[in-house]
């Protein structure tokens, strides 16, 4: 199977979408169906019927034998799947840890080469919002969803090193239609900008184990993308335009944890909650 051929082609012959009922996931379904001859798509939350070119197989991340069968057939994986927030850590482990586990145990079995993996900017989140950080930078997660992504990101560069299993992880920032407070001046993912990174991602010649943060082109960013120049992604997409209306909210207390660290409110939960 070429891995050089144009975003707009059909590459992969089947495609696996977990976490597809997810906020991000419900996104991304309808803009994946151009890279590939079918789309799989997964989750234990409802998901709409199959429209053309799309196989529906609801899996528990966390039951190894759903995993099996769903991984079997499959080129590529976008792994979105898994709690997207902070909770307390036995909320987290089954589908954050176990899952992810269990995905790339599966990928490994089936022969799957290639992972698009949804980490978290949480990974960094107890860096203050003054540091601007590259992703070579020590990991130093905010919670336990951060851990969970963090542990995600370890296991993806020893399947790398130990399988070839091909990985990017995507530090997504915050990605919704509009940033809803200061912090998200500076982490905002548009959805554009989420596909096209997705995309590249796919598309690139050789993807080994890369990091990438995910955001777009805001200002007054904290992350330094150049370890994933070889991705060829720019974001294209701005929050500036939203800058005047968040500002008229009222000013953040500046001692607030969630006011200096890059995590944001995540920082605030208790150490074991």
């Amino acid at each position: 199977m070429s891995i050089t051929a144009p975003l707009t082609a059909i590459r992969f012959p089947r495609l696996l979408l977990t976490g597809a009922a997810g906020g991000l996931g419900r996104v991304l379904r309808p803009r994946l169906k151009a890279v590939c001859a079918t789309l799989r798509v997964s989750d234990v939350a409802a998901l709409a019927a199959a429209g053309e070119g799309e196989e529906v197989m609801p899996a528990a991340l966390e039951d190894r034998a759903a995993m099996e069968a769903l991984l079997a057939g499959v080129d590529a994986v976008v792994h979105l799947g898994g709690v997207s927030v902070e909770k307390a850590f036995d909320v987290v482990l089954p589908a954050n840890i176990v899952g992810v586990y269990n995905l790339y145990e599966a990928a490994r079995r089936h022969g799957t080469k290639r992972i698009v993996f949804a980490s978290s900017n949480h990974v960094t989140g107890f860096y203050r919002q003054d540091e601007h950080l590259d992703t070579l930078a020590p990991l130093r997660p905010d919670g336990h969803y951060g851990l969970s992504k963090a542990y995600g990101e370890n296991l993806a560069r020893w399947a790398f090193d130990r399988f070839g299993i091909e990985t990017a992880c995507l530090r997504i920032g915050s990605s919704f239609p509009a940033p809803k407070d200061r912090r998200m001046l500076a982490t905002w993912l548009s959805y554009g900008d989420l596909e096209s990174l997705v995309r590249a991602c796919l598309a690139a010649p050789t993807l080994g184990f890369t990091v990438v943060y995910a955001m777009s082109d805001n200002r007054g960013i904290w992350w330094d993308n150049r370890h994933a120049a070889h991705l060829g992604w720019q974001p294209k997409d701005s929050s500036e335009p939203f800058r005047a209306a968040v500002e008229q909210q009222p000013a953040p207390d500046p001692d607030d944890p969630a006011t200096i660290y890059q995590g944001g409110a995540f920082v605030r939960t208790g150490p074991f909650e």
